[in-house]
């Protein structure tokens, strides 16, 4: 069962998982409007131990197609969690960044949202989705035969088996050497020309089958497009990469 409000509990074998100390004073009450007896009752909080990943906050999850990168205009199921704590000034979902402003939910709820979608992907993003252990969600998920793609800034520890790996590096930001060891693609976004040694940096760190593009960022895409075109020009070993889902828009 799933939820979307910090006000709901989920019921789960016998055992009630109630959310953010919203029903603390009426277990009892409870208990007896639901007619349970033999139920145990979790109180969950902003205190949970999320290490084990079985419950993730949730900002929002919804079917779409995907708007940048090498999977461009690839239909999956996308998760967006909450936390992030990387702090990108052109963020467009900054409202991710605070996981108490977002409920728990059990990682069947998700795993059961993208079987439902029958679109049989799914694009893991936040926020930044590896602060959390992705160890149990994409265990169940790889169990339903679904196709998972990772959005990262490479910031966080290894943890889940991933079928696609996107890893966009910050400035000022530590990326983990995994991620370039096994990123299929690098993506760097571009402000302006002086982004461009940082680009080339990263490019000697990823693998060597990984696909390098660079992507303008949005609020400048009118002045930095040229540039990254004539760049790419002369240095096709580089792909560029744009937001069409911003183009015709859509989530």
């Amino acid at each position: 069962m799933a939820f979307s409000t910090p006000a709901e509990f989920v019921f789960q074998s016998n055992i009630f998982y109630i959310y953010r100390a919203f029903f603390k004073d009426k277990l009892t009450d409870l208990c007896f409007e639901t007619g349970a007896k033999n139920c145990i009752f979790v109180l969950m909080n902003s205190e949970i131990n999320q290490d084990d990943g079985r419950f993730l906050p949730v900002m929002e999850q919804f079917s779409s197609l995907q708007g940048e990168g090498v999977n461009t205009g690839k239909a999956a199921w996308f998760v967006r969690l909450g936390g992030c704590d990387v702090g990108c000034s052109f963020c467009d979902v900054k409202e991710s960044w605070d996981p108490e402003l977002h409920p728990l939910m059990p990682a069947e709820s998700i795993v059961e949202n993208v079987v439902n979608s029958k679109l049989g992907a799914v694009v893991l993003t936040g926020g930044e989705p590896l602060k959390w252990s992705m160890d149990y969600l994409t265990a169940e998920l790889h169990k339903n035969n679904i196709f998972i793609y990772l959005e990262t800034s490479g910031s966080e520890n290894p943890s889940g088996s991933f079928d696609w790996i996107c890893v966009s590096p910050k400035k000022g930001v530590t990326v983990h050497p995994y991620w370039f060891a096994k990123a299929h693609e690098l993506k760097v976004i571009i402000q302006g020309e002086n982004d461009m040694v940082f680009a080339e940096g990263l490019a000697n760190l990823v693998n060597p089958s990984c696909i390098i593009q660079l992507q303008p960022e949005w609020s400048v895409r009118n002045e930095v497009l040229p540039m990254l075109v004539n760049y790419i020009t002369t240095h096709p070993q580089w792909r560029l990469s744009v937001q069409t889902h911003k183009y015709i828009k859509i989530p």
